[in-house]
């Protein structure tokens, strides 16, 4: 189903923007919300080159007024939003003893509030139309916290606790409207050089490193099916299937493995820019510095989207196979 009207927050960069090409290259009409107006240009340009409409609002989703307003402006240029997608994001990456109480609230005000306010305005408009998908983009640290990412895994976490709860209310209602969550893997965007960093080294995805078109596509995939959450890359499944299997030999795991991991070998720039407080300038795209070892598809993810086609063939197989033995 293409031709609908779609919302993304955060959708300026990254997993964000990748996710704007995907809806518009799919047919959608997509509406950017994020704060630099370098990359919400740089998105709008992107959606037109696919033929369809865009708008870019400037918006800090920590704004709950701002963000009702902005939903409210896609409705008039655009008319009524079929598909809400909660991506914006930033984090501070630090030991927890080392971020300031401010950091992390700033942290929570986007990674996690900023998902509810969204939530709320676009259920403002779907309930009353009783149809609609909102698709929360998370992460396999919704499951597991890992070192130096305490605020972001706990709004990570604090968001599939408001889903989950949420979702149980739809059903109560008998609402149309789907809500879905995303978790993702390691990803190859532009966070690593901006992201607000007290570590010795400069920031790293977590590898194996998949390409953000990796999940720009499962986000698109979720916002047309009933899938109450999808996984994304075999590491995203592993992460979580071990911390429910062995959380304590996880802990120990991490406590080892988790600060090299999250570093390069290349001295941290003590002067590079932050965008916790404020955008920084400039379109920064989708892709960060790690092209040359970022995974551009997964095989996880294939067979999560064709499960259907082969569960018939391993039935038709073993119908088969069932049937010779009887002839015989």
């Amino acid at each position: 189903m293409s031709g609908r009207v779609v919302v993304v927050t955060g959708g300026s960069a990254g997993v964000g923007r990748a996710t704007v090409r995907a809806f518009a290259e799919h047919g959608d009409d997509v509406a950017v919300l994020a704060r630099g107006q370098d990359g919400l240009d740089g998105a709008v340009k992107d959606v037109e080159a696919a033929g369809r409409r865009a708008l870019a609002i400037s918006v800090d989703v920590a704004d709950a007024d701002a963000v009702e307003a902005a939903a409210a402006e896609v409705e008039q240029a655009l008319g009524p939003i079929d598909v809400w997608v909660n991506c914006a994001m930033t984090s501070v990456f630090a030991p927890f003893k080392d971020a300031e109480p401010d950091e992390v609230r700033r942290v929570t005000e986007v990674d996690y509030l900023g998902f509810v306010y969204g939530t709320k305005a676009a259920l403002r408009r779907m309930l009353p139309r009783d149809r609609g998908a909102i698709v929360q983009v998370g992460s396999a640290l919704a499951y597991r916290g890992i070192p130096l990412q305490s605020a972001y895994c706990g709004a990570k976490h604090a968001v599939k606790g408001f889903t989950e709860s949420l979702r149980c209310e739809l059903l109560h209602d008998d609402s149309s409207v789907r809500l879905s969550m995303v978790q993702l893997p390691a990803l190859n965007t532009p966070q690593f050089d901006w992201v607000l960093s007290r570590l010795p080294r400069k920031p790293q995805p977590v590898p194996p490193i998949y390409q953000p078109e990796v999940a720009a596509r499962a986000i698109v995939w979720a916002s047309g099916h009933d899938r109450a959450e999808v996984y994304v890359g075999a590491s995203t499944t592993g992460t979580i299937l071990a911390n429910k299997l062995v959380p304590r030999l996880l802990d120990r795991y991490l406590a080892r493995s988790g600060y090299d991991s999250q570093q390069t070998k290349e001295a941290a720039d003590p002067n590079r820019p932050a965008n916790l407080w404020e955008p920084v300038a400039g379109d920064h795209g989708a892709h960060g510095d790690f092209d040359g070892r970022a995974k551009p598809g997964s095989a996880q993810w294939w067979l999560t989207t064709h499960r259907g086609p082969l569960v018939a063939g391993a039935l038709g197989l073993a119908g088969g196979l069932a049937a010779r033995m009887v002839r015989r």
